[in-house]
């Protein structure tokens, strides 16, 4: 008869034991999204309704944080996680403050230089370390590529 070629991850295992691949991907995004859900639970943070879902590299998030900072750590917890590459911030918030700005650390920066940039004083560089915990558990604990909140000061 001949050789026949197939494509390899395409449809359901032997004798229709098993996933497809889409069933797999679709099993291994839920998993993900429930140790997203889990890790900032862990956290704390006061988030009613959390629910987060997976598509790809794409996490969207659901729920009432019951501030702007807990609602951008959520954001940051679940963006700095390997595999995201972008969240979709569908939560709502109990009280309206002010939104933070992101910073992307880069080879070099420190805390002190961070605040230098944004409040034109190095010495206010507790700020940010304050407004990223418990994310950040000691000033010189940061990364090429993590994304930190900068606060307005004083909200």
């Amino acid at each position: 008869m001949g050789l026949f070629s197939f494509i390899k991850n395409a449809g359901a295992k032997v004798f229709g034991i098993g996933k497809t691949t889409e069933e797999e991907a679709t099993e291994a995004a839920a998993e993900k999204a429930n140790k997203l859900v889990n890790a900032v639970d862990a956290l704390g943070f006061g988030v009613t309704d959390l629910d987060i879902t997976v598509e790809g590299d794409l996490a969207i998030i659901y729920g009432e944080a019951e501030n702007q900072a807990t609602r951008e750590k959520v954001v940051l917890v679940v963006g700095n996680t390997e595999g995201i590459a972008s969240v979709d911030d569908r939560m709502t918030t109990v009280v309206q403050e002010p939104e933070a700005q992101f910073h992307t650390v880069v080879s070099g920066d420190t805390l002190g230089k961070i605040a230098k940039n944004y409040y034109g004083n190095a010495m206010k560089y507790p700020e940010i370390f304050e407004a990223n915990k418990p994310m950040l558990t000691h000033p010189d604990k940061i990364y090429p590529g993590q994304v930190l909140r900068i606060p307005v000061l004083g909200a």
